[in-house]
């Protein structure tokens, strides 16, 4: 019985998809974004402004306590990184909320929000949020390096802002 509950969890185990995307999926490069000047636009349009430099992503919300704990050491890689543009993502829902946010904690970057919040969206299925803050890092060809960071302090995030493409 022991053997056939191993092989079972083997098999489940093995049958996991542990693979992390190195690309973003279409429907997730056409998700709609709104500026801080409430203008729309799709996902792709942002990163492509972007296209040959590399890209820290900060998914957060103003509601976030976590989101808002990390914000210093978000704040030192600013500083160690000044050639990285840094995009926040906010996932709140009311767009006041999320512009109190950026001016209460000055958080200094690229700020859009994803209307539908942190449960729909094209984007966030993509990311299969579950949890915030969740960092990602985008290389100079627009390709992912780091798909899943939620803490701002991860060691992996310095790496992947370090590594050449």
């Amino acid at each position: 019985m022991i053997k056939k509950t191993i092989l079972l969890l083997s098999l489940i185990l093995v049958s996991c998809n542990f693979e992390t995307p190195t690309q973003f999926s279409e429907k997730a490069l056409s998700d709609t974004v709104i500026a801080l000047d409430d203008s729309s636009s799709s996902f792709k349009e942002v990163i492509n402004q972007y296209k040959g430099k590399k890209i820290l992503i900060d998914v957060w919300a103003s509601w976030c306590a976590d989101c808002i704990k990390g914000l210093p050491k978000v704040k030192e890689l600013q500083k160690e990184f000044p050639e990285v543009v840094f995009l926040f993502l906010s996932i709140d829902e009311k767009k006041d909320s999320w512009k109190r946010g950026v001016q209460r904690f000055k958080i200094n970057g690229e700020h859009y929000n994803l209307p539908k919040g942190m449960n729909n969206g094209d984007f966030v299925d993509f990311l299969n949020l579950n949890w915030i803050p969740r960092c990602l890092v985008i290389d100079e060809n627009g390709g992912i390096t780091l798909f899943k960071a939620t803490k701002s302090s991860d060691k992996k995030i310095i790496e992947a802002l370090k590594k050449a493409i």
